[in-house]
């Protein structure tokens, strides 16, 4: 299926690798200020701090520099709405797009996309920084952390691929698919035109987006770059590609997630290629290189009990397959770097095929979330020694683990951790947790 899918012919020097969150936001605003035709951004939010600031400053200049400079940003509607999980006062990110807009000599469009009538049901996760005939793809929103703005960083995977036509059909897919639609808003738009989207209108955009993909000029042979789009568990061929990844591996899998909560389908397959004899590298973040992590000595939230939840996911896959671990099968790498936290994405199978992607590979992503993601086929092996160069700088912070027993129980656990996940248990909630978490 993999080898028939079809893709956009890439050259060899078409991919490059940006390894550091510096690395990543320079060539953005490298390329913002040098854009002459179009820029479209689609991430989960755009933070109101000072890289976000940054950001938007910097492409209200390009516009006022160049007025016929096509413009839209995408972020999740129910995100931009609101403040930050356990932070309290927060205003919504659409107050400063308003804001800024409402000054701006030149303003565009920032666009809020509500994928489901609540957060919790799903959001925007799609992702892609088209400028011109270039994409800068990674998992990153736009924030402080996700840019290293300060002293503490977010790691993440970014690449950059030239290819006019990979670009025209990321962008035409927003246009056709996402912008006109009656569900959608302009979120810096100002207070009296406030439009709030009707519940029948978000339903009938989840229904469509859930049958929308990338429509390009393609070919089944040579090095390529197949674009993939997925929303809801039927029909979903970035779910469906996943799969097929793991399936018709032949020697080994490299897994990047920052949440180990895999689905069901997902850890069968997975389960089925080390009985199989063949060799699993994961690499997932420590419980304190989570997003969600609270650190004992601050006031602890319910929110901060996530990532122990999936500690515990990751507890128990790794007990079933101990002797996968034992004779060198399953390598499970933890990230851990000081303060910092983990967001990276995708899987390489036998350093031949790539699938670069914002989708954390969990029941979320599965079924609630609009995903994307970029498959690689390395057909001439031209990408194989910077995807193992870049496996390489990824494992640098990491341990490896010998054996499952070196991931706490819930008896080492910090007392409010312990309370709210001995409730979750005796609620039986844990199972639905998971399908939403």
């Amino acid at each position: 299926m993999l080898d028939k899918l079809g893709g956009i012919a890439l050259k060899a020097d078409a991919v490059s690798w940006l390894l550091t969150p510096q690395e990543f936001k320079q060539a953005l605003l490298a390329r913002i200020a040098s854009a002459t035709s179009s820029i479209y951004i689609a991430a989960l939010y755009v933070e109101d701090d000072e890289a976000g600031r940054e950001v938007l400053h910097a492409l209200l200049a390009a516009k006022a520099r160049q007025p016929d400079l096509d413009i839209k940003v995408l972020v999740d509607y129910h995100r931009a709405r609101r403040g930050l999980i356990g932070h309290k006062g927060d205003s919504g990110n659409y107050i400063l797009y308003r804001n800024l807009m409402a000054e701006a000599s030149h303003p565009f469009d920032i666009i809020g996309v509500p994928v489901k009538s609540r957060e919790f049901m799903g959001v925007l996760h799609l992702k892609g920084f088209v400028i011109d005939d270039a994409v800068i793809y990674s998992g990153a929103s736009i924030n402080n952390i996700y840019l290293h703005q300060k002293d503490k960083y977010r790691f993440d995977r970014y690449h950059v691929i030239e290819s006019a036509e990979l670009a025209r059909c990321m962008r035409d897919m927003i246009k056709n698919d996402i912008i006109n639609d009656a569900a959608v808003s302009v979120l810096s738009q100002p207070l009296e035109n406030e439009y709030n989207p009707e519940k029948q209108d978000i339903k009938n955009f989840k229904n469509k987006l859930s049958q929308a993909h990338y429509q390009y000029s393609g070919t089944t042979v040579g090095n390529r770059v197949t674009p993939l789009l997925g929303l809801g568990r039927k029909n979903n061929l970035l779910n469906d590609t996943v799969i097929k990844l793991v399936e018709s591996s032949r020697q080994h899998l490299f897994i990047c997630t920052p949440y180990f909560n895999p689905p069901a389908i997902l850890s069968r397959a997975l389960a089925k290629h080390l009985r199989a004899g063949k060799k699993i590298d994961i690499v997932v973040g420590d419980k304190t290189a989570n997003d969600f992590y609270i650190p004992p000595e601050q006031d602890f939230t319910t929110i901060g009990a996530l990532p122990y939840m999936y500690e515990q996911s990751l507890r128990k896959f790794a007990k079933r397959q101990q002797w996968a671990i034992e004779n060198g099968q399953l390598n499970i790498h933890l990230w851990k770097d000081g303060i910092n936290s983990f967001h990276l994405k995708g899987i390489s199978a036998d350093n031949r095929k790539h699938l670069i992607t914002g989708s954390n590979l969990n029941p979320r992503a599965w079924a609630l979330d609009l995903e994307n993601g970029l498959l690689l086929h390395d057909e001439s092996g031209s990408w194989k020694a910077s995807f193992i160069a870049e496996q390489a700088h990824i494992l640098l912070h990491t341990e490896r683990l010998f054996h499952y027993s070196q991931i706490d129980t819930l008896h080492k656990y910090p007392k409010p951790v312990k309370k709210i996940m001995n409730r979750i248990r005796r609620l039986k909630a844990d199972f639905l947790l998971r399908r939403i978490l």
